[in-house]
């Protein structure tokens, strides 16, 4: 299986995707299967809601074959929980992890799958320079 995921604002977006029915040319993907206003409760929820998604199917995590996650731009909290989880499972899982940007992320993305290695993390794409506070001196 293959987990999809767009947390680029405070709606968080989830896919779970067979790959024997995905046509890698152009992938048939329809509404999410996983849909909530996540908004500032993203970083307590994300990893038990993909959980929950993936065992209301009758699978566990250790069906996941890789990953495709929307690297950005969106929220700098919202893409940097999302990346981070998905590295997380990934190395776990010792499966490949995608990211990809624009309105056919999850069509590139799942293009990208076919040739990537498991152990090589994505980073977010912000869009903007990150606006974080500076450590007091």
């Amino acid at each position: 299986m293959i987990l999809a995921l767009k947390t680029a604002d405070r709606t968080t977006q989830a896919w779970l995707l067979d790959p024997a029915e995905l046509q890698p040319a152009a992938a048939k993907i329809g509404q999410p299967q996983l849909d909530w206003e996540s908004g500032r409760r993203l970083s307590d929820e994300l990893l038990g809601r993909l959980t929950g998604l993936i065992e209301s199917g009758g699978h566990q995590l250790t069906d996941l074959t890789g990953i495709v996650i929307f690297s950005g731009p969106g929220s700098f909290t919202s893409l940097r929980i999302g990346h981070a989880t998905v590295n997380a499972l990934a190395d776990g899982l010792n499966i490949p992890v995608v990211g990809a940007a624009g309105d056919a992320w999850l069509t590139q993305g799942i293009k990208a799958l076919a040739s990537a290695k498991p152990g090589v993390p994505v980073l977010p794409e912000y869009g903007a320079e990150a606006h974080i506070t500076k450590p007091k001196a």
